[in-house]
């Protein structure tokens, strides 16, 4: 017999009719569960994501003008 572990939901998603208030509450408290990063972890997270970004376009760069050279080629023949 096979058995699956479901994870357990969170109460407050459970409830049919949560007033705002109860829901505000309820994000505040799961707010404080959060890992916030410190501001060099930020900085540096930013930098690398702003580092990739400008690699990734210039690889999607390159390939583009590889493919317009190839197609050029193709139509003039």
């Amino acid at each position: 017999m096979l058995y699956i572990n479901k994870a357990p939901e969170r109460v407050f998603l459970n409830r049919k009719n949560m007033s705002f208030t109860q829901y505000l509450k309820d994000t505040k408290a799961e707010m404080k569960h959060v890992n916030w990063p410190t501001r060099s972890e930020a900085v540096n997270y930013t930098l690398l994501v702003i580092i990739i970004s400008f690699v990734v376009a210039g690889l999607l760069a390159i390939f583009d003008a590889g493919f317009q050279l190839a197609l050029a080629k193709l139509i003039t023949r």
